[in-house]
């Protein structure tokens, strides 16, 4: 999934302590000695290998299907609908998140992970055995959900088990994890999509659910299983379960409207609004959307840098193999190079002596990702050679390692024990709700414009659409931009 990212998304629970709070697990760390007192020490050193392998399967998957994406989208004629295979994986991550935010908290993590890695493998087993694009959307919208369940399980470990003083560490040493399946998996799903079939991409990753969960569980039973509270109180919300619903189905019937471009359409996407906009305000802090200074604006910017970098990086490989004919696997590996300068980024910000210039290495890193967003459709002329889109993916997502990485960091900051784990669920959403609100205004002007029609640069001469994808990355750039200025405004006052 070029679609979650969940490299860096940094969420905890309630029982996550904040500075100064003088935790037991803090308290139990300072006495180890310095060997022991990082990640890979002794007390750790079982949980973060098991953790980092669970993100290992979530980055190969991503590598991987990002590149065989237009193939399957192409074989079964639905190039139409592209933007709705990353989309539907976002609209029910959202129910997903908020589920299993609620679920880790009143009964444990370890129920909500497994779950999440029983629907993530299903959902591969469906789009890999379709017959029709829907089939296929459906079933990644069931790997959404088993991700959304997944991604939250997996942060609400790390706000339980691990300190605040290591969390950048842990969250450094997932975008680490995202190296070896960025420079592997697209070479390896290109091969297998030209050789075997794009099917088998899908079908095949599935066997790697057996060693995160040989590796993750049982240290997750041992050091962060059980409720963080008992008795009546901790009981289901009820409120956000509904309001978990009402934005998943409102921003389904946003993206079903945006493709569907005819009058009728409005139908649907006021359904869409009305559902949406309670939601939203239900589920996001007090001044989201206006930048308030501090936590809210954090929860913006984390849905402003993904938003626009997934939706733009989303037509990357389709660009590349539509517009200049390259192979899925050659596509595919532009994007190499990002696994890497992410991790780069993330072990950057996660320093000592970055500390005092945190706000200003997330604006670099916004300033950054707008550029490389800006710089990618250059390749729709021919005379621009297209390793310019992988030199410019390379700086984005050296940007997004310092920025997403820096979002969670102050996020666990600036929120109190008791409001972590509401806090982190806004994060998560307001991420995922960019995706599709970004990725369905991307994937409308995109047809509006032929890009429905493409299919390869050889094909034929009238298969070429370059302004569809230009009104996807351009305006792209001008919301990574407005984070840059949202970045400033991190920091309270």
């Amino acid at each position: 999934m070029a679609a979650l990212r969940p490299r860096d998304t940094g969420v905890a629970d309630e029982s996550a302590g904040t500075p100064g709070a003088g935790t037991d697990a803090e308290a139990h760390d300072h006495a180890m000695p310095p060997a022991e007192a990082g990640v890979l020490g002794r007390p750790h050193r079982a949980l973060s290998i098991g953790m980092v392998s669970v993100m290992l399967l979530i980055a190969f998957e991503a590598t991987a299907v990002g590149t065989a994406m237009p193939v399957a989208a192409r074989e079964l004629h639905g190039v139409s609908l592209y933007a709705f295979a990353f989309s539907g994986f976002f609209t029910t991550s959202l129910f997903g998140m908020v589920l299993s935010g609620q679920w880790s908290d009143r009964r444990g993590p370890l129920a909500p992970l497994t779950t999440g890695i029983a629907a993530f493998a299903a959902g591969l087993v469906v789009a890999g055995a379709a017959g029709t694009m829907w089939v296929f959307i459906a079933g990644r919208a069931v790997q959404g959900f088993g991700g959304g369940l997944l991604i939250v399980a997996m942060y609400v470990v790390v706000g339980r088990a691990y300190p605040e003083r290591l969390r950048p560490a842990i969250m450094a040493a997932f975008a680490a994890a995202w190296v070896v399946p960025s420079i592997v998996g697209p070479l390896a799903a290109g091969a297998v999509t030209e050789h075997l079939g794009w099917r088998w991409v899908f079908l095949g990753i599935p066997v790697l659910v057996v060693l995160p969960l040989a590796l993750a569980l049982p240290q997750i039973r041992r050091r962060a299983s059980g409720a963080v509270e008992e008795g009546p109180e901790a009981s289901f919300d009820r409120r956000r379960i509904r309001l978990a619903l009402g934005i998943s189905l409102g921003a389904g019937l946003l993206q079903y409207a945006a493709q569907d471009l005819r009058w009728i359409s409005l139908l649907p996407g006021l359904a869409g609004t009305a559902l949406l906009v309670p939601a939203v305000r239900g589920l996001l802090p007090r001044g989201t959307y206006r930048a308030a200074r501090g936590l809210p604006s954090v929860v913006l910017l984390r849905g402003l840098a993904a938003g626009s970098f997934i939706a733009a990086e989303s037509f990357v490989p389709l660009m590349l193999v539509t517009q200049r004919g390259l192979t899925p696997t050659a596509a595919g590996f532009s994007l190499a190079a990002g696994g890497v300068t992410w991790a780069v980024g993330s072990w950057v910000q996660s320093r000592q002596w970055a500390e005092p210039y945190r706000e200003r290495l997330m604006t670099l890193g916004m300033l950054l990702v707008t550029a490389a967003i800006a710089t990618a459709p250059g390749v729709l002329a021919p005379g621009v050679p297209v390793w310019i889109v992988a030199v410019a993916w390379g700086f984005g997502c050296f940007g997004m390692g310092l920025t997403i990485s820096s979002s969670s960091v102050l996020l666990l900051r600036l929120s109190a024990p008791e409001e972590a784990g509401s806090n982190s669920a806004a994060l998560q959403i307001s991420d995922a709700l960019s995706n599709i609100v970004l990725l369905g205004a991307a994937g409308a002007a995109f047809a509006a414009l032929g890009g429905g029609t493409v299919t390869s640069v050889t094909a034929s001469a009238n298969s070429s659409h370059p302004a569809a994808f230009a009104v996807v990355f351009l305006p792209m750039a001008g919301v990574a931009l407005v984070g840059a200025w949202v970045s400033r405004r991190v920091r309270i006052a």
